[in-house]
């Protein structure tokens, strides 16, 4: 007697899986190819999907490259949000902070390559998108959030803002990622090495609080 075979499963219909699995195949597409030289039929091919899937999911190359922008911007804005900063003193809620800034960048090399990508595109796709835009205002409050309490504490400069303070922390966590391959050459020093990584994540905390007046 022959033995029955159970019917074959039916393939689950999971729009929002398909399109997350769009998103990280298009990224790390984008990250490495570029605007320009990214090709959805490769994003395509990668994901098992079909350039007309994604085109009904996303619209086309450039809303997808947006929404790969979006997700990216949407992940350490919302590892921002997720800090305990509130239960400590304003020392050490930016400390906490720069500290996720850090690590971020540094585990996201594909982040770095998407920004530096754009900037190479004079922003503009970022200029056309203001949903982009509102989502990166948090950081800006964060900051002046507790930018205010450390005033309050008598610990804080009064002269230096959100903005400037946002630009001097991603300048320096930003910069030893995009530009480690070219320093370790010319200055033979390995910024991904052990030792040098967790000095330089103390050293980036220590330059920010001694620029803000507080002492580390």
């Amino acid at each position: 007697m022959l033995e029955r075979m159970p019917p074959p499963s039916k393939r689950t219909n999971d729009p929002e899986r398909t399109k997350r699995d769009i998103l990280e195949v298009a990224m790390a597409e984008f990250a490495s190819e570029g605007y320009s030289g990214a090709r959805v039929d490769a994003i395509a091919a990668r994901t098992r999907t079909s350039k007309r899937m994604i085109y009904y999911y996303f619209g086309g190359k450039e809303q997808l490259y947006l929404a790969v922008l979006e997700e990216a911007y949407r992940t350490i804005r919302a590892l921002e949000d997720q800090l305990d900063i509130g239960s400590c003193d304003a020392r050490e809620g930016l400390r906490r902070l720069i500290e996720a800034t850090f690590d971020h960048d540094e585990r996201n090399p594909n982040f770095i390559r998407l920004v530096s990508i754009e900037n190479i595109h004079h922003g503009k796709h970022l200029k056309q998108n203001l949903q982009l835009r509102q989502l990166n205002a948090s950081v800006i409050a964060t900051l002046d959030g507790i930018l205010e309490r450390g005033r309050g504490e008598g610990v804080f400069r009064d002269d230096v803002d959100a903005i400037d303070l946002h630009l001097a922390i991603s300048s320096y966590c930003f910069f030893r990622v995009a530009n480690r391959h070219t320093f370790g050459a010319l200055f033979d020093r390995d910024l991904s090495e052990p030792r040098v990584l967790a000095k330089s994540r103390t050293q980036i905390v220590e330059m920010i609080l001694a620029w803000l007046g507080a002492t580390a």
